[in-house]
Formats: structure tokens, C-alpha cells, sequence
């Protein structure tokens, strides 16, 4: 399998691409390549570009671009995962995984129970380690479009946000759907998202959201669903939901 790259800035009519000094010691110091060896770039604007590693320095790797094709392996369901933050790990897991089965964007929100605290420095840091994922994450599985991964906030803070938005653009009633095992209706029970739609799947902490919480998602529009008669994790749920919403949805 070609190794895949994703780079900056733009590489559209460039001939030659020096990789960046973290891509170069990946290329040449994990995945052994050598020169001659073909590999796939990217650089989130549209498609990839076809190159071959032709040279190894402290300086960095070289690619010569050979062609480009426009190809893309983004599904035709736009998914948003608003996630409550949770262990490192599970974060880790959680988004990595999402992005391999198709999410769009990633909104990672602090709950009342939400074990981990991050501010300042700490969520910051936090955020570009997240990043990282999603890109190696692309790189892995084939998408040339990066995904959105938007700024840390509190869930209340992002529910008055998101009811502003459904009524300044007269849709109250939108895609959104609020995982919960107390919930009667079922994903499959749901009227597909219209054309161009995107569907927005919020999952709270290990403990779960309080009572406040839930009153406060049901009022900006979200619709509870359950996952079958059984209690999911939290790393489980959301995964579980992308993977259901784009069997009925999507591509799978």
C-alpha cells in the first residue's frame, strides 16, 4: 500500500514538495522508505497528488509530483460528533475512529460530568494533539478532505449556539439527535436528513449527562435516541451511532 501524506501549503502546479521535518522522519525513519518509493500526498483542498520519494536529507524528504487526481472518499451524509470529553485514551479513540467512518466535524464539549478539566494552556495543547489525530487519521484510511475540528466549549455555551442557529435559518426542528439509553425511539425510526443536511450526534461523559443537561439539549431540538436495549460506553456509543446512521444513510 502507498504511503499517504498530508501537507501544507497547497500543492496544486508544484513539481517538487519538500516534506515537512516531522512527515520526513515518519517517511524515512518509521516507514522505511527509500527513494524511488511511491507515495500519495494531500493537502486538503480537493483530491491527491501521485509523487515519488527522490530524496533523503536532514533537510527533509523530497517528493517529485507526478500527476493529480481527483478523487475524493468523503460520504454523502455530513455527520457532526459532539462529544463530551473523556479519558485521553477514549478521546483519542473516539475521534480517530469517528473520522475513519466518515464524520465531518468534531466538536468536543466540558459537561458537568466531565472527568477531565481542560483551560488555558491545557485545552490548547489539547486541541492541536486532536488534531493530529484527524490528520494521521486521513492519511490512514483515504479521505483527502480534512475535517472540522472546532473549538473546545462548554455544552451549554454550544446548545444556546445551536438553537440560535436553527431559528435564524427557520429550521427548528434539524438533524439533531442526543444519544440516550432512557430513550424510546430508535435511529431507524428517524425521517432521513434532507440533501445536503447535516446530522448532529451528541454524546455525553462516562456518567452521562445530568438532568439539567438533557432539559436544556431537548429545548434547542434534539431528538433522544437509544442504541438498542443495552448500555453503550461512551467510546462505544458514538461510534456505534456513526456506523448506524451511515448504514441507513450513507455510504456503508
Amino acid at each position: 500500500m502507498t504511503a499517504r501524506f498530508f501537507h501544507t501549503p497547497p500543492i496544486r502546479d508544484a513539481e517538487w514538495i519538500t516534506l515537512n521535518s516531522d512527515t520526513s522522519h515518519h517517511a524515512a525513519q518509521v516507514l522505511r522508505l527509500k527513494p524511488g518509493d511511491a507515495v500519495t500526498l494531500f493537502d486538503g483542498t480537493g483530491g491527491e497528488f501521485s509523487g515519488r520519494l527522490e530524496q533523503i536529507s536532514k533537510s527533509g524528504c523530497q517528493v517529485r509530483i507526478e500527476c493529480h487526481l481527483p478523487v475524493e472518499r468523503e460520504s454523502p451524509l455530513m455527520i457532526e460528533l459532539a462529544q463530551a470529553v473523556c479519558a485521553n485514551e477514549k478521546m483519542d479513540w473516539i475521534i480517530q475512529k469517528a473520522i475513519e467512518q466518515g464524520a465531518t466535524r468534531i466538536q468536543p464539549l466540558i459537561t458537568r460530568r466531565t472527568l477531565i478539566r481542560l483551560t488555558g494552556e491545557r485545552a490548547d495543547k489539547r486541541e492541536q494533539h486532536w488534531q493530529k489525530i484527524i490528520i494521521a487519521a486521513c492519511e490512514q484510511c483515504g479521505r483527502n478532505q480534512i475535517p472540522l475540528l472546532l473549538p473546545l466549549m462548554p455544552l451549554s455555551h454550544w446548545l444556546e449556539q445551536k438553537l440560535a442557529e436553527k431559528y435564524k435559518n427557520d429550521n427548528p426542528a434539524g438533524h439533531d439527535i442526543m444519544l440516550s439509553p432512557a430513550a424510546h425511539q430508535r435511529l431507524v425510526e428517524l425521517s432521513p436528513p434532507r440533501t445536503g443536511e447535516c446530522l448532529t450526534l451528541l454524546t455525553g461523559p462516562e456518567g452521562g449527562f445530568t438532568g439539567e443537561e438533557t432539559d436544556a439539549a431537548h429545548l434547542a431540538g434534539f431528538i433522544p435516541v437509544r442504541l438498542g436495549n443495552r448500555i453503550l460506553r461512551t467510546e462505544s456509543a458514538a461510534l456505534a451511532a456513526i456506523a448506524a446512521a451511515q448504514t441507513l444513510w450513507g455510504d456503508y
